[in-house]
């Protein structure tokens, strides 16, 4: 790119495998140190987790997934085919072998751990995206709080111990306690089952779809080619690095591994840590009452935000293939958990029923480095891809680019 002044000894050229909001952010950001870039993806475009999230831009609620309560919870889920944590009775061993790896990290010293490496991320995710819409990414994310309801004062007590837990750790959090006709006005469609809520300030929403695309379009506007196919194999070689199709292959002077759900299919060769599909469901409503911010209801795990007038409603943690069809019992899962606790919507009327494979690691913390010389890796976010895709690209691209390992990444090392 002409220009940009490029990091003297770092690679010019790089080949990024997936283009979902890591792999794009981090195609962008190295564009922006001068790298040509060439972008592959099997389907396109926010085509995996990306596209059908509920767009959550919120640091305060970057939250472990390994906390020791989703054990017992967990537990207690698999005997219910309703639960929102799903796991089909046919899974096969390496799930299984994933999932006690997972176990053994649901405790308080793991959570920590994971919890405490997120805090960079959380700190500078924001101004990352802010980075992005100033230059040319034309989807604007939005400020707003979001809102956590509950029926009683005493379901609120685990997400109050959490946001403790991660302020003692540093983390900024901001927490206004609602009820009565103040939760009523900021939630329009609380239901009366509602008596108390948590607005958590200072977070941001957007819609991740056409964020995603306009990061593509932005990218391939500054130069990079966007090669539709399947990678079937990143090899290192004499002269850089070589990316192979099944009809062609592509060569660079580095590679970037960003396939999500999908990242232990091409690196595993090098990465001992597996990143399994943790799906999420999600559609959309009409409301007749206003959506004012995204709306979280905990005891259900389900995420609403304001999209397209209506409501998009997501939630479901179902470890299954990444590639498996959508279960439409999952989508009734959810609508029975919200249906009591929210009025005003059309559940009936329901549309645009998705499935995504959100890339999940056993002990919480996604996988950002160099697994060989000249190959890089970045994934394995968990439910918090969508806000920390840019950060992770911006710190991904210094590393890259200095041979310097930043310090918020060496707690994500992908050789662990």
């Amino acid at each position: 790119m002409k220009g940009v002044e490029r990091i003297d000894g770092g690679p010019r050229s790089v080949v990024v495998v997936g283009a979902g909001i890591v792999g794009l952010s981090t195609a962008w950001f190295l564009q922006d140190r001068g790298v040509t870039v060439t972008v592959v993806d099997r389907s396109g475009p926010a085509a995996g987790a990306s596209w059908g999230n509920a767009g959550w831009v919120s640091p305060t609620l970057t939250i472990p997934l390994n906390d020791p309560a989703v054990l017992r919870y967990g537990l207690r889920s698999m005997v219910s085919r309703s639960a929102p944590l799903h796991i089909p009775p046919t899974a096969d061993p390496g799930l299984w072998s994933f999932l006690a790896r997972f176990a053994m990290n649901c405790r308080l010293s793991s959570w920590t751990r994971a919890a405490t490496a997120n805090l960079t991320f959380n700190d500078e995710c924001l101004e990352a995206y802010d980075v992005l819409t100033a230059n040319g990414v034309a989807v604007p994310t939005t400020d707003g709080p979001i809102t956590a309801l509950f029926e009683t004062p005493r379901q609120a007590e685990h997400l109050r111990t959490e946001l403790h837990r991660m302020a003692a750790l540093g983390q900024h959090v901001a927490v206004t306690e609602l009820t009565g006709a103040t939760l009523r006005e900021q939630v329009p469609l609380a239901s009366a089952a509602i008596t108390t809520g948590l607005s958590i300030e200072g977070q941001r929403f957007v819609d991740p779809g056409r964020f995603v695309h306009a990061l593509a379009n932005a990218v391939v506007d500054r130069g990079a080619e966007l090669v539709i196919g399947e990678v079937t194999g990143v090899q290192p070689g004499r002269d850089g690095i070589s990316v192979q199709l099944p009809d062609r292959s592509l060569s660079a002077e580095a590679a970037v591994i960003a396939t999500g759900a999908w990242l232990s299919k091409l690196a595993g060769p090098w990465v001992r840590t597996p990143v399994r599909a943790g799906r999420g469901y999600s559609f959309t409503v009409p409301v007749d009452r206003p959506v004012l911010g995204p709306i979280y209801l905990p005891e259900a795990r389900v995420a609403c935000t304001p999209y397209r007038g209506g409501l998009r409603v997501a939630g479901t943690m179902e470890f299954r293939s990444p590639d498996a069809p959508l279960q439409p019992a999952r989508i009734e899962a959810i609508v029975a958990s919200a249906t009591p606790l929210l009025d005003g919507v059309g559940w009936a009327a329901r549309s645009d029923p998705w499935v995504g494979p959100r890339p999940v690691t056993p002990d919480g913390r996604p996988l950002i480095g160099e697994v060989a010389q000249g190959i890089y890796v970045a994934g394995g976010h968990g439910m918090w891809g969508l806000a920390h895709g840019p950060v992770t690209g911006r710190l991904l691209t210094e590393y890259i680019t200095t041979g310097k390992q930043p310090d918020a990444l060496r707690d994500f090392d992908p050789l662990r």
